[in-house]
């Protein structure tokens, strides 16, 4: 089994149990020394930032799912392994990183499902209002659409 942690769409309960129908989500987990950005195609990735810290999902991944996932991301991500904190442990867990660190926009719909993934697994309310931000057209507000992105 593989633990992969989601920071993006794969956060998603309805997504991931389409992607991946055997993944089975652990709850939240954080990583420490990264930061949440959006790259120049609207989608998640992360970079290293020494003071920074990112919260998502824990998921345990069959080998069916783990290649299924990997199909999906092939094109767009690099894999890596890192160590995230699920409660009191620290556990290695995949994550997938764009090659390309430029910021830019997020795809229409594609935060706002980011954003309530987030808030259904309970995630910290600060670090939920702070992805909240990266909504085009933010304005403070996180009354948010829970529309699905494939």
């Amino acid at each position: 089994m593989t633990l992969h942690f989601a920071f993006g769409s794969n956060m998603s309960r309805t997504l991931m149990c389409r992607r991946c129908p055997g993944a089975r989500g652990l709850g939240s987990a954080r990583l420490d020394g990264w930061r949440f950005i959006i790259t120049r195609d609207g989608y998640a990735s992360l970079v290293r930032d020494p003071g920074a810290r990112v919260h998502g999902v824990l998921w345990r991944l069959t080998p069916r799912d783990l290649a299924a996932l990997h199909a999906y991301e092939q094109h767009a991500y690099l894999r890596r392994i890192v160590p995230v904190r699920h409660g009191a442990r620290r556990r290695p867990a995949l994550i997938y990183l764009a090659p390309e660190r430029g910021g830019g926009a997020a795809r229409p719909g594609y935060q706002e499902l980011v954003v309530a993934a987030a808030r259904d697994w309970k995630l910290p309310a600060a670090y939920v209002a702070g992805l909240a931000r990266w909504i085009p057209g933010f304005h403070g507000k996180l009354g948010v659409a829970t529309g699905e992105m494939g």
